[in-house]
């Protein structure tokens, strides 16, 4: 059984209003200052508490709606033509879980947005579409569906669809909520068109993916110098490792997203992770520090976050806040089911803050 906790035992604050202390409670707060024992119990929970509310935002209810904004603004006049997904309990900073942000962008073929930076990272997990890209720092890489793309902060980057291609949505993820409230964020535009630095590809192309790194390597910036996590190479990956492996009881076959050069998350604030489940697997419950934004890159199922039932297939998103009991459930019996995550951990886990529960009865009760 979990332990229950009570106020009422010693340790915690129980005073008891008088005139005289809510005399002195207005007193303090006329010079900017308050009594802690005052708001002690709110801001120093028995447990880690999430502000944020398990979310599913269904693809085939947001498609329609994405396509027609380019149909409705330019990408000269939107700067970005994004629907963002916001959370119910976190509509103030604009927020899907915690202090991240999501939303599904589209581009046409031909369109391109203009070059910008910002101090917030971003990333990118492809939806649909051909001949979409991304040029990052005058390195201009291609994209298809289901690959992984990082923006580290502070990077110029751009992003279009080639005149022959076809129309790309992609999920875009930010740590935006969370720079905005370190007061740190900031915006630029390039002035005039980036220039390209590299051939088409470069970085890809030279961190392969697979463990390699060149030796006359010499990169020294903080998040990772392969921009882009191929899926061809992902999910070819994800089978090897469930044929010797069993896997994660409580997430399957989980992988995090790495920097080849350090092997630590591909970004300071924000990282990724991609998770197989088997055919009808059906894991335990547990929970942790954390936030994370689920996409369903492949099969169908559902999760169990907090009690509730949560139904997911391809391109469907959803979120688990922090400290949320879940569990994931594919419901297929013959396919494999997979699930791109990003979540906040490289910050959790650098600050000392990672914790982790099992649910005492393994599952939970609907």
């Amino acid at each position: 059984m979990e332990t229950k906790y009570d106020d009422s035992v010693l340790g915690r604050a129980r005073v008891q209003d008088t005139p005289e202390l809510e005399a002195y409670y207005k007193e303090l707060e006329s010079l900017g200052a308050g009594a802690l024992w005052t708001v002690a119990n709110d801001i120093e929970p028995w447990e880690p508490r999430s502000s944020s509310v398990p979310m599913l935002w269904r693809y085939e209810d947001l498609r329609e709606l994405v396509l027609r904004s380019s149909e409705l603004v330019t990408p000269e006049q939107a700067g970005r033509r994004v629907v963002y997904l916001v959370n119910d309990k976190r509509r103030d900073v604009s927020a899907a879980v915690g202090w991240l942000y999501t939303g599904i962008q589209v581009t046409r073929p031909g369109e391109s947005t203009s070059a910008h930076r910002h101090r917030a990272s971003a990333l990118r997990f492809i939806m649909e579409g051909e001949g979409g890209y991304t040029v990052v720092d005058g390195n201009k890489i291609m994209l298809e569906v289901n690959d992984f793309v990082i923006t580290p902060n502070s990077t110029w980057h751009e992003h279009g669809v080639e005149a022959g291609g076809k129309t790309c949505i992609w999920q875009d993820g930010l740590d935006i909520p969370l720079v905005n409230a370190l007061e740190a964020n900031d915006y630029a535009v390039y002035d005039g068109k980036q220039p390209l630095i590299a051939p088409v590809n470069h970085s890809p192309l030279t961190y392969s993916g697979v463990g390699l790194v060149p030796a006359d390597s010499d990169w020294d910036k903080p998040y990772s110098p392969l921009f882009k996590y191929s899926w061809k190479k992902v999910y070819p990956a994800l089978l090897e490792a469930a044929k010797v492996n069993e896997g994660s009881p409580y997430d399957g076959i989980l992988m995090h997203y790495t920097n080849p050069k350090t092997g630590g998350h591909v970004m300071q604030t924000m990282g990724a992770s991609i998770q197989l489940l088997r055919p009808a697997e059906h894991t335990l419950a547990h929970k942790h520090t954390g936030s994370f934004v689920y996409q369903c890159a492949k099969g169908r199922g559902y999760s169990i976050i907090d009690g509730k039932r949560y139904d997911w297939k391809e391109r469907d998103i959803f979120c688990i806040p922090s400290w949320a009991y879940h569990e994931h459930v594919n419901l297929s019996e013959t396919e494999d089911a997979c699930l791109f995550s990003f979540h906040d951990l490289p910050v959790i886990e650098s600050l000392g803050l990672y914790q982790e529960k099992v649910h005492p009865e393994g599952r939970q009760v609907l």
